[in-house]
């Protein structure tokens, strides 16, 4: 049959003009829309049927009835019984707890959470304190400075010190090693010279491989020279009032890593004293690279300074 065949009711539906009208319902009542089985009682008429116990539950599918009888089984979800979308615990759903789970700080009570905000504020605070204190060190000199300069430099030396060397125009291209000998008083009361001993080579030795080496086998020795190059001149001479604590801060640092020096000590027997020292510096040009055609001498020249008597409270290791 085709859709516009004037018999259809694909196109007109079922009130559209031009439809037959079904010889069974010209002669139904105008207020009746459909034919209905008048041997059936009315719903009014029906007695209720009293409620009881729902029976089994039966559905319709394509391969007949089914029936299920009993409590309906949750599934399981990662080892979570699930029943409507929520889990269930002795048979009964449970709600969801409100928001997300509580993870790192939040998780913690609240005497924890104060402990560990105020924990890293003070943190934050040294943070910034320190960050500070570099800035003013190595900014040019202000009024902060000026004013706070003393603060300033104990807060950085020794342990923070700053230096541009490395980005110099002409950076430090040398070796420089502190060596040291001494006059010691033996037993029998002669005074014996021993050999010069290369004190920056065993700091050397005492870094290579030491994943946290000391601050004193790093800048001890170094520090100390650069004080004292700086304090003297060509001639050895203290310039200002500086020059003479230079000289009696290396003559100490000298004495304490002697006295606890084993080669001394064997030297000795044990039982001698140094009276004096004396310290020289060992400079060597570093070799350039081998792709560079500059030549540079490799000869160490030597700074030798003078005798220093050692005073006997030194001597007898009481000043650290």
């Amino acid at each position: 049959m085709d859709a516009y065949d004037e018999g259809s009711t694909a196109r007109h539906g079922p009130d559209a003009p031009g439809r037959p009208t079904p010889p069974e319902w010209q002669d139904l009542p105008a207020d009746h829309d459909a034919p209905a089985d008048h041997d059936a009682p009315a719903d009014h008429d029906a007695p209720a049927e009293p409620a009881g116990p729902a029976g089994p539950l039966e559905m319709s599918g394509p391969a007949g009835p089914l029936e299920t009888s009993g409590p309906v089984e949750p599934l399981v979800m990662d080892g979570q019984p699930v029943m409507d979308g929520q889990p269930v615990m002795d048979g009964q759903p449970v709600p969801y707890p409100p928001g997300a789970p509580r993870t790192g700080i939040a998780a913690l009570s609240l005497p924890y959470q104060v402990g560990v905000a105020l924990a890293l504020a003070v943190v934050a605070i040294g943070v910034c304190v320190h960050l500070g204190m570099t800035f003013l060190h190595v900014a040019p000199a202000n009024t902060v400075t000026r004013a706070h300069g003393k603060a300033v430099d104990d807060w950085i030396y020794p342990e923070f010190e700053q230096n541009w060397k490395l980005f110099a125009p002409n950076p430090l291209q040398q070796n420089i090693s502190i060596q040291v000998r001494a006059g010691v008083r033996g037993p029998d009361g002669m005074t014996l010279t021993t050999g010069w001993y290369d004190l920056s080579a065993e700091d050397g030795r005492a870094i290579d491989g030491n994943l946290l080496p000391s601050h004193t086998q790093q800048n001890e020795l170094r520090r100390a020279w650069d004080f004292f190059v700086a304090t003297h001149d060509g001639e050895n001479r203290p310039v200002g009032l500086r020059g003479a604590l230079s000289e009696a801060y290396l003559r100490r640092i000298m004495v304490l890593r002697l006295t606890d020096d084993d080669a001394v000590r064997a030297a000795t027997g044990g039982a001698g004293a140094i009276e004096r020292v004396q310290v020289r510096s060992r400079t060597s040009n570093v070799p350039p690279p081998r792709w560079s055609r500059e030549k540079v001498s490799t000869t160490p020249s030597y700074r030798e300074l003078p005798w220093w008597k050692v005073p006997r409270d030194e001597a007898e290791g009481g000043v650290r």
